[in-house]
């Protein structure tokens, strides 16, 4: 299997700092840079798409989810020479606030629109029949009727499959033969990384102990809580495990702090988690979950760039190089070869990896 190091993401995930929860901070729709950082929409100045992207909560800085789709709104402006409007949706926030959002976007001449999470599902549903002309996109959307859309594409991910492989790594590198899970809100979408990682660890010891913690039931504030993700880790460390992973957004952050502090593994999510942490902290980052929003973000600009959009449903697997697990730290070389095995077999078809627990 190739490994799937991120690359793009790494070259903008470094440049960002801590995900934002301050109340305070300004949400506006042409979102900023981290102190001395890039800002590729503000330095764009091309003649290609013109590309509006809506970041779920958290926005830019999560090093998760929102800066892998920011990677590939970078790639399209240097590739591309496309131009960007950014957006990003707060804690709470009415589902008006979020067709206000796309809708702005629509009205500046925006194309593609790319809502960041499948919290952006109802407001593209709503606000895409009114632009006919322009393309929408959701990553990890859904249509929520059984009119479809002919503008929108829905961008999804085998997260499962991506998952069954940390979930591998976890079994083969405990030594309790007891891991953990966080998620950041109990939703069909997190679940499948629930199934996928509890799978996984079921295949290398069927009898392995596997704790599984969520920090909302619903509330979407359990993507942008490190509070919440450092108390349900701690939770799990404390109950015996000795890895854990997450797929908690920006919560992740402390899942990392419980680990470093109780002296054991986290396992992280979306992009190369080891990269973006403080250096006390990487020691103890095991592995994380690929999930190439970035190459799924910059498919959709190019496909507009060609005249060709995409459309309904796409998906991003282990076959598309659309999921996969880093090697930063050099922690799993000893297993990698086991880890793509696996990933041979599910390729293959010969494990077929679950997508609900």
């Amino acid at each position: 299997m190739t490994k799937i190091v991120a690359v793009t993401a790494v070259a903008s995930v470094a440049l960002v700092g801590c995900a934002k929860n301050d109340d305070s901070a300004p949400s506006s729709d042409n979102t900023s840079s981290a102190a001395g950082g890039k800002d590729a929409c503000a330095d764009a100045s091309g003649d290609g798409p013109k590309v509006g992207l809506a970041y779920d909560v958290g926005g830019r800085g999560d090093q998760s989810f929102n800066d892998s789709a920011y990677a590939g709104l970078e790639k399209a402006v240097s590739e591309l020479g496309a131009t960007c409007k950014e957006g990003e949706a707060t804690d709470g926030e009415a589902e008006s606030a979020r067709e206000d959002r796309l809708r702005q976007m629509a009205e500046a001449g925006m194309n593609p629109i790319i809502g960041v999470g499948f919290a952006y599902s109802d407001a593209v549903n709503a606000v895409a029949p009114d632009y006919a002309d322009i393309n929408f996109a959701v990553i990890d959307g859904y249509d929520p009727d059984d009119k479809a859309n002919d503008n929108v594409a829905y961008l999804g991910f085998a997260e499962n499959e991506g998952s069954f492989l940390v979930g591998a790594a976890a079994a083969l590198k405990t030594k309790a033969d007891h891991i953990g899970f966080v998620g950041g809100v109990h939703t069909d979408l997190i679940k499948k990384f629930e199934a996928g990682y509890v799978a996984g660890a079921k295949a290398v010891n069927p009898k392995i102990k596997v704790e599984v913690k969520y920090i909302e039931e619903s509330d979407l504030s359990g993507f942008s809580d490190p509070a919440g993700g450092k108390a349900a880790a701690a939770a799990e460390f404390d109950k015996g495990a000795d890895i854990v992973y997450h797929a908690s957004g920006a919560s992740g952050s402390g899942v990392f702090e419980a680990a470093t502090e109780a002296g054991q593994w986290a396992i992280g999510v979306d992009s190369d988690q080891y990269l973006t942490a403080p250096a006390d902290q990487q020691p103890h980052i095991l592995t994380s979950m690929l999930k190439r929003v970035d190459v799924a973000t910059f498919d959709m600009i190019q496909s507009v760039a060609d005249g060709s959009p995409l459309v309904s449903y796409q998906t991003y697997d282990l076959k598309a190089d659309g999921v996969g697990y880093s090697t930063s730290g050099g922690f799993i070389d000893d297993i990698t070869g086991q880890l793509d095995g696996y990933a041979k077999k599910i390729k293959s078809g010969k494990i077929k990896v679950p997508t609900a627990p």
